[in-house]
């Protein structure tokens, strides 16, 4: 089934307040992060030939293929938060088990039978055809900001209105992903800093940020650069100044990821909030999303 999601159509109002985009961000990350999880992506992947152990073998061949035959060095820069050693382990050994090209088609796949399973006739409602079409004016409006959001943006869209849909909430969410990496950096914050003082200001707690693959010792060293700055106190707690920086890094991360939204109305704004509602209910009644996660959606 085909659906136009041109990104012509209407124009937006202007100014889009900061608090309008995180809350369509809560929105949308959980219609694009269930395909990490699903069991619909996990057989897309064994059938490529990733092992499904764990996650991570998928994750990597998932997130990073539109950058095509990426190396390590090139994907820990678009991840970030990652630590080299870890992506290292699996890239480039993705490309070596599959071709970007076959990953992105399975990819597809994965997300159309995800949102088979979870959502069933529901699916291929027009309702999800009108998300779609709003969604995809929202990416197209994403001025570039990094290599994610620019490399999604440029593949082909889906003709299945889910799969657009998700393409379109992924290409909003990695543009989100690079501003938020642009406020790290203006803040001062390497990759492994970012993540210890996320923690130190009860975002997750750092045994979650261990999934990102840094040595105790580079967390330890991390702490203790922030403790130079006055950022987290001797228990790693955020100290005020560790609060307001993040604060800041959060203000300026909404900042950014609120312009493309400028091309909606409020109204169409309000109509895909409401539209995407049986996406985000299937997606966390689902299960399949951690209770707790890295990016600190209900902590910050």
């Amino acid at each position: 089934m085909d659906t136009d999601t041109g990104t012509d159509a209407g124009t937006g109002t202007g100014a889009v307040e900061p608090a309008a985009a995180r809350r369509m961000w809560h929105l949308l990350e959980p219609v694009h992060a269930v395909v990490y999880y699903a069991p619909e992506a996990y057989e897309e992947a064994a059938a490529l030939g990733y092992g499904t152990a764990e996650r991570w073998p998928a994750y990597f061949a998932w997130r990073a293929a539109p950058l095509g035959a990426a190396g390590a060095e090139e994907t820990t820069a678009a991840f970030h938060s990652f630590s080299p050693d870890m992506v290292a382990r699996y890239v480039p050994e993705s490309w070596r088990i599959a071709a970007p090209e076959a990953v992105l088609a399975a990819r597809t796949r994965a997300v159309t039978r995800t949102y088979a399973a979870l959502l069933g006739p529901g699916a291929d409602a027009p309702s999800v055809a009108e998300a779609a079409t709003l969604a995809r004016r929202v990416a197209g409006a994403a001025v570039p900001a990094g290599p994610l959001s620019v490399a999604n943006a440029a593949l082909p869209w889906p003709g299945e209105p889910a799969a657009a849909l998700w393409q379109a909430a992924t290409v909003i969410r990695e543009h989100r992903g690079d501003g938020h990496l642009r406020a790290l950096r203006e803040a001062g914050l390497d990759p492994v800093e970012s993540l210890v003082s996320f923690a130190a200001i009860g975002a997750a707690p750092p045994e979650v940020f261990a999934s990102r693959g840094w040595t105790p010792t580079a967390w330890e060293a991390a702490r203790s650069r922030l403790a130079a700055r006055g950022l987290v106190d001797a228990a790693g707690a955020a100290t005020e100044a560790g609060r307001e920086l993040r604060a800041q890094v959060e203000r300026r991360t909404d900042e950014l990821a609120a312009e493309p939204w400028r091309v909606l109305s409020d109204d169409e704004r309000e109509h895909l909030a409401k539209t995407l509602e049986p996406f985000w209910v299937a997606a966390i009644g689902s299960g399949l999303l951690p209770g707790v996660n890295t990016l600190g959606i209900g902590k910050v």
